[in-house]
């Protein structure tokens, strides 16, 4: 099997030694058209993979900022086959990867085969069911697999090293490493022993680690890329989009600046 875009990506950035950023946006947020082109600006303004939010009723890890964007695109109407039809307005205009972040309600409701068959479709690359436990994983991830997406899986600083292996083993792409407890929003510092928690990572997986939860600014970003292999940028991203395109490609292109040095 050929490489995913996901995978040639992280291989790109490793190749040139520069961070990768993963920017987040709800799509629906606050309609289907304007998250379409808020992703579009991301890709254009140096994002290297996109993460798409799909909005669901009970989002336990969100912290304010991503749960009020989830709950004005479940009032405009957002659901996860109209997130599917925004991913494919994305795909006609650029080829940045792009990863599902949901939740497992949506997937099993739909019915996993359908869903990686539609998701592949549409143009996604890889998936982040959120709350679905790599014990449990396996009747979504090889659906996704079948369908030639990359499943990925998300590490805490409470993981087990016997489980970052295993997420390790199962996930493709990339981990997607949460750099404290509790719920996403805007932090004034990153984590504390984040490099330890990198360095606990590494030494069970060789996929690329993006490290993401409370990243919001230059300083962070180029603070975490010289730990893990790309950051995540999700609640002040959300908060930057709010005051409009030129906002957003200046404040994305702060972080690309930080993250090439």
């Amino acid at each position: 099997m050929s490489p995913s875009r996901i995978q040639q990506a992280f291989a790109r950035l490793h190749d040139e030694h520069r961070g990768g950023m993963v920017t987040y946006v709800t799509a629906g947020d606050p309609d289907a058209g304007t998250s379409a082109k808020i992703l579009v600006a991301l890709a254009r303004a140096g994002a290297d993979v996109l993460e798409v939010g799909v909005p669901f009723s009970d989002p336990l890890a969100d912290g304010p900022v991503i749960q009020r964007a989830t709950e004005r695109a479940l009032a405009a109407g957002m659901t996860l086959r109209g997130t599917l039809d925004v991913v494919r307005i994305v795909r006609r205009s650029v080829d940045t990867p792009i990863v599902l972040f949901t939740y497992a309600n949506p997937v099993v409701r739909m019915d996993p085969a359908v869903f990686a068959r539609q998701a592949k479709d549409a143009g996604v690359d890889g998936v982040l069911i959120l709350d679905y436990p790599i014990e449990e994983a396996e009747p979504v991830r090889a659906p996704l697999l079948d369908a030639g997406l990359d499943p990925i899986f998300l590490i805490s600083p409470t993981t087990t090293d016997d489980r970052i292996r295993r997420s390790g083993e199962l996930g493709r792409g990339f981990l997607y490493l949460i750099s404290r407890l509790g719920v996403t929003g805007v932090r004034d510092n990153l984590a504390d022993d984040v490099s330890g928690l990198v360095g606990r990572v590494r030494a069970q997986s060789t996929l690329p680690v993006a490290l993401g939860f409370g990243i919001s600014t230059p300083e962070h970003a180029r603070a975490a890329a010289e730990l893990a292999d790309g950051v995540v940028v999700g609640s002040r991203a959300v908060e930057v989009a709010e005051e409009g395109p030129q906002a957003l490609r200046e404040y994305v292109a702060g972080l690309r600046a930080a993250l090439d040095r």
